[in-house]
């Protein structure tokens, strides 16, 4: 009993202070940032919601708490840090017509139309994750694809990467789209042999049909929100990057936390340097709802994707040589971007696919470094196809490769399509990372992949996909191990965050934010098992927030 009744007190005195809670009886690990793994059976949390001690079977047991839950043997990880993710796009994936399981043209059409029958409000249709590659299309969708679902309304969907978009002819006109729009520098239209548009928009051409497209008001912005903020702790997600937000979506996120309603912890990026100086002014944030939200930096982007062959490469593509993606900008202007963040101690991400985007960020940030000194803590996001000339260079000027395990087990076959085997010796090249002794974080790019960080561990460990294709794993010479791929899902993506001082791991003093799954990832030998973990409890501040039904 915590408090003794009346009589108890007159007879015993007064019951000493409590010392917080305990979760005894697990198979605890915590895992530092240089793989270095810890074992513990019993954590005691204090009543700050910080870890006060990590136990081992023979260490005394406090005898006064506030709580005890016997763990049953159960594996209890720190909580799984996604180092790149998107908190609103994913929760207007959930909110919207969802394609990423569609496995044809046929199929995306079926889904399209049966959805219009079924949402009749709003006018326009709205959905994400289609992918011609996936449909063994060998083209991009078209409108005249699109109009055969659906004619009399405007339909625009996004791809799977979020870096294009493809418009039925309603939505077109709606936009006011003909032969004479004009490409954009960062993007381009997908045209026909008459210069006519197909449907297709690449990168900042997308900007062209999102202008005619109705904004969401701000409660369907919030419950967005708080769909994804359910997925995302029911994968063990305690804490996120949120890689380019906007003023609308940290506008939701400061709604959620005046309500006391914002239970994950986001570390925000502004999407492009105004928009950060906009919410931050001109320093980070503090740490906001006691601890739950701070922007901290800056997102830019130096290139597109595969997917759309807008990521930007050294050599044309193999597939479409009259390509060699998009440079998003010239040196001098990104350079005068990462500078003006920089200024302000805003840190900077900046997403680079391409080894020619990886290559001009590199060669900005040592540049920039012999001005800007100290912790600054660079960051290059993606960082997929990378001259293996170049690998070396991530090591320099303390720069974090911010990495997706999952998109090297979904996008193999697709790069070599697009570059060709022989230029892929540095492509998501994790293994070399570590041995370069480069700062690795971990994340998933959601939702343009599934926010489940255990698929990702399983791929950074066999870099085989969920069938388990290719036997062997592809480059599997750039497989890492387990407590390598735990530390940058954990300690490595709170460093990259600037908040190691108070997650990522489960050291006394740091907040105790962790996760109870049914699988030991570090002893069980499959990675198709720990494919397949379940999170059973997810806790932040020593609060149970999800449970698993």
């Amino acid at each position: 009993m915590l408090a003794a009744p009346a009589e108890a007190r007159k007879k015993y005195g007064p019951a000493p202070a409590t010392e917080g809670g305990l979760l005894d009886d697990v198979n605890g690990y915590t895992i530092a940032r240089d793989g270095t793994v810890k074992h513990f059976n019993g954590l005691l949390i204090g009543k700050d919601g910080k870890v006060k001690a990590l136990l081992q079977p023979n260490d005394k047991r406090p005898e006064w708490l506030d709580f005890r839950l016997d763990g049953h043997g159960r594996t209890l990880l720190p909580g799984l840090i996604d180092a790149h993710g998107h908190v609103m796009e994913l929760g207007f994936a959930l909110t919207h017509l969802d394609l990423s399981a569609t496995t044809s043209l046929a199929d995306m059409q079926t889904k399209v139309a049966n959805y219009a029958a079924g949402h009749t409000e709003p006018g326009w249709i709205q959905g994400f994750g289609w992918n011609q590659e996936k449909w063994n299309l060998g083209r991009f969708p078209t409108a005249a694809d699109l109009d055969l679902a659906v004619k009399d309304r405007p339909v625009v969907l996004e791809r799977v990467d979020g870096h294009a978009l493809l418009a039925n002819s309603a939505a077109m006109a709606a936009a006011g789209i003909s032969a004479s729009t004009k490409d954009p520098a960062d993007g381009h239209i997908e045209r026909d042999a008459k210069g006519k548009p197909t449907g297709v928009f690449v990168d900042g051409a997308m900007a062209l049909i999102n202008k005619a497209v109705p904004a969401p008001a701000p409660i369907e912005r919030d419950d967005a929100f708080r769909k994804a903020q359910e997925l995302l702790l029911s994968y063990g997600i305690t804490a996120t990057c949120d890689m380019g937000s906007t003023v609308d979506d940290w506008n939701v996120y400061r709604r959620a936390g005046d309500v006391n309603a914002i239970r994950i912890r986001i570390v925000s990026y502004g999407r492009g340097v105004e928009t950060a100086l906009s919410v931050a002014g001109n320093q980070p944030t503090p740490w906001l709802y006691d601890g739950h939200l701070r922007m901290v930096g800056v997102k830019l982007f130096a290139d597109g994707a595969l997917g759309s062959r807008g990521a930007w490469l050294k050599q044309p593509y193999s597939d479409k040589p009259d390509t060699r993606g998009i440079p998003f900008m010239d040196d001098t202007r990104l350079k005068n971007l990462m500078s003006r963040a920089a200024m302000d101690n805003l840190q900077v991400a900046v997403h680079a696919i391409g080894d020619a985007a990886n290559d001009q960020v590199l060669s900005a940030i040592e540049e920039l470094s012999d001005t800007y000194k100290g912790d600054r803590r660079w960051r290059i996001e993606h960082a997929q196809i990378v001259d293996p000339a170049d690998l070396p260079r991530f090591a320099h000027d303390g720069i974090i490769a911010s990495m997706q395990p999952t998109h090297e087990t979904s996008d193999w076959k697709m790069a070599e399509e697009r570059l060709g085997p022989a230029r892929l010796k540095g492509a998501y090249a994790w293994a070399t990372m570590e041995a370069e002794h480069v700062p690795l974080a971990f994340g998933s790019d959601y939702p343009v992949e599934s926010p489940n960080p255990f698929p990702g561990l399983a791929a950074a460990v066999s870099r085989q996909d969920a069938s388990g294709q290719p036997v062997g794993g592809w480059q599997p010479q750039e497989r890492i191990t387990m407590p390598q791929a735990l530390a940058a899902f954990t300690s490595g993506a709170a460093y990259a965050a600037q908040a190691e001082d108070r997650i990522g791991s489960l050291e006394p003093g740091h907040l105790a934010d962790f996760v109870l799954v049914d699988t030991d990832p570090l002893t069980t030998q499959d990675p198709q098992a720990v494919r397949h973990t379940q999170v059973l409890e997810t806790w932040i501040n020593g609060i149970r927030v999800w449970v698993k039904k």
